[in-house]
């Protein structure tokens, strides 16, 4: 099964992961996990301020920061993972990432944040939700 990990690094993505490792016999090494984490994009004005390099190395940075424990907590648990990063809104960017790249399961950490509306999975996790073509797990 092809697998995408939405990962923001917070509580709920570590509790994502421990799911998987205590669900081994649906999530084991046999299936193919890329992990994608999403960064929130500067304004305009920090962009032109600070100039293209500085804030592409930041979102670099700042990607690898989430995405390397994952790295190794997963090949600790004997799975591989490929791991990216992308800038932009970050429940609109999951879904066209899962959509193009036709993973049969999304998997994230909900966080509940948001309006009423969304108390009980958060902004982010309903996005994903509502965009995406791929079944969605979400673990809370």
């Amino acid at each position: 099964m092809k697998i995408l990990l939405a990962v923001d690094g917070s509580k709920f993505t570590k509790k994502m992961l421990a799911y998987l490792s205590t669900h081994d016999d649906v999530f084991g090494a046999g299936n193919d996990y890329t992990a994608l984490t999403v960064q929130t994009p500067l304004p305009p004005r920090a962009r032109a301020a600070v100039g293209a390099q500085v804030v592409n190395e930041y979102y670099e940075s700042e990607a690898h920061k989430v995405l390397t424990p994952i790295e190794r907590y997963l090949s600790r648990q004997g799975r591989s993972v490929k791991s990216t990063w992308k800038v932009g809104p970050a429940g609109e960017t999951i879904a066209k990432f899962a959509d193009a790249g036709k993973y049969d399961l999304v998997i994230m950490g909900s966080h509940g944040y948001g309006t009423l509306g969304n108390l009980v999975l958060g902004s982010v996790a309903t996005q994903v939700l509502a965009r995406a073509k791929a079944p969605v797990l979400l673990v809370r």
